[in-house]
């Protein structure tokens, strides 16, 4: 296509131009570097000029994270929320304050080479998007889209733009994971037929009732633009900054908080990739007077979902998720004194020769028995990332495309994000409820113990219709649905 044959890494071309130039046309305005700084020292034409949308909480870490290895310059900085920015505002005075992503990538994307985004998981594909678009580099935290449609959008703007992509799922980039598929590659545990994941999430509300009395926006606020794409409601106490994750509108619940640090595991060990079936139980609320309550707005209060994965030639994989303070059964090869995982979290890989263990991102692989750990010695196969899951994107971004092999690129973390997001249409399709045709005033549940069937090619659930209107929703204007021009 014509677009593509004459887009070129940005990043490159602002180096190259700066090189050729501007050195040439205003030298003295570059200090040479042996005058600035000795071994390891960047030169600021040399660094990556990153924008962040969402500069507090997790927005305030991750930028952190970006700065520390001296390679990147904050040049403009986005929060709707100006108390929550507040400390990353004081840190990076120089860059310009905004309010609306949109107005900030119009008026800065001269001096932008790649875009951070760090909001809600229902803004960041249209957040994303906007900047691929403008040839920008991002990196996104997870889960990296709201919704399934979203995630296969990404991915093909990856290709099409040329982009380096990162999603925040840094174990991805951690030694565990390395170890763990080693162990694997290596027969140690033989052939894995079942795997157990676990979160103590959710850490906020969910299972509840939307509330009814709205107060005033704080004036540091913008709540329009907090809503963005979502349906518009009065605000209320509480939802921001964090709890907003058990909300459908806004977050993915317990599972799109945490699956893709440690689903991922499972996802790079054993290579699987399209679950073909998928099932859910769930946490089921009473009311005072013991008659069932249903809170279609919020995420369940716990859940367990569970996954089939057809493999060629091999028997079908069984992936299971809990949350909420389920946790599967204690491996009777797990002394008592030994924790499951990190204890709120982990994963736990059965073969039928044996077990291997990780907790939250991968972290501390060990074998079950324990002992067998230092027992076993497996040659190291898979390169490590010593700079880590930032700085490995930062240095992406400064190769440019193709350039450097990245750990969560979006051809791989939308893939982990369908995947992810195909167990919330089974716990929203166990919610799902219709009126009863032989009790008037009561509700029958349709969904509340189906399987799913999933089509991946069509994006398609094709045994259950109501399932597919959670596969792409629709956006608040003036917000519209995302192409790829």
């Amino acid at each position: 296509m014509s677009t593509e044959n004459k887009k070129k890494d940005y990043s490159l071309k602002r180096r190259e131009f700066i090189k050729t130039g501007t050195l040439a046309a205003a030298g003295f305005m570059i200090v040479p570097r042996y005058v600035l700084g000795g071994k390891g020292y960047v030169a600021p034409s040399d660094k990556l000029n990153v924008a962040a949308i969402g500069s507090g909480g997790k927005g305030a870490s991750d930028i952190a994270e970006f700065v520390k290895g001296g390679k990147v310059n904050i040049v403009a900085l986005c929060d709707v929320d100006d108390r929550e920015a507040a400390k990353t505002y004081a840190l990076h005075p120089k860059a310009p304050k905004y309010k609306d992503f949109r107005v900030m990538l119009e008026k800065e994307g001269n001096r932008i080479d790649a875009v951070s985004v760090s909001t809600p998981d229902h803004m960041h594909a249209i957040q994303a998007l906007m900047a691929m678009k403008m040839g920008k580099h991002v990196y996104v935290q997870k889960p990296l889209t709201h919704d399934i449609y979203e995630a296969r959008m990404l991915t093909e703007a990856a290709k099409k733009y040329k982009v380096v992509t990162q999603m925040g799922n840094q174990g991805a980039s951690g030694d565990g994971v390395r170890k763990l598929k080693e162990w694997y590659e290596a027969g140690v545990i033989g052939e894995v037929n079942e795997v157990h994941c676990w979160t103590n999430r959710p850490v906020w509300p969910q299972g509840i009732s939307w509330p009814t009395s709205s107060v005033t926006v704080p004036a540091e606020l913008d709540w329009d633009l907090w809503l963005g794409s979502a349906p518009y409601r009065e605000y209320v106490q509480k939802l921001v900054p964090f709890n907003w994750r058990g909300w459908w509108d806004y977050g993915t619940g317990a599972l799109g908080d945490m699956a893709c640090h440690i689903v991922e595991s499972a996802f790079s060990v054993l290579k699987i990739g399209y679950p073909s079936e998928v099932e859910c139980s769930q946490t089921t609320i009473y009311s005072d007077n013991f008659t069932m309550a249903h809170y279609p707005e919020s995420c369940p209060a716990s859940s367990t979902i569970h996954f089939k994965f057809p493999r060629p030639g091999k028997p079908d994989l069984k992936l299971h998720w809990m949350d909420g303070g389920i946790i599967p059964q204690r491996p009777e090869e797990l002394e008592i004194s030994e924790m499951m995982g990190d204890g709120g979290n982990g994963i736990i890989f059965s073969g039928d020769k044996g077990k291997m263990m990780a907790n939250t991102y991968g972290i501390n692989p060990r074998l079950i028995p324990v002992a067998k750990t230092k027992e076993v010695q497996v040659p190291e196969k898979y390169a490590r990332v010593p700079e880590g899951h930032y700085q490995q994107w930062v240095d992406g971004c400064m190769a440019g495309y193709g350039n450097k092999e990245l750990s969560s690129p979006f051809e791989i973390a939308g893939f982990l994000t369908e995947m992810v997001l195909i167990g919330n249409l089974a716990i929203r399709s166990y919610d799902y409820r219709a009126p009863s045709p032989t009790r008037p005033g009561r509700f029958d549940y349709p969904g509340r113990y189906i399987k799913l069937l999933w089509d991946a090619a069509d994006m398609k659930v094709t045994n259950f219709e109501p399932a597919n209107q959670y596969v792409q929703r629709d956006y608040r204007e003036p917000y519209q649905k995302l192409t790829l021009d």
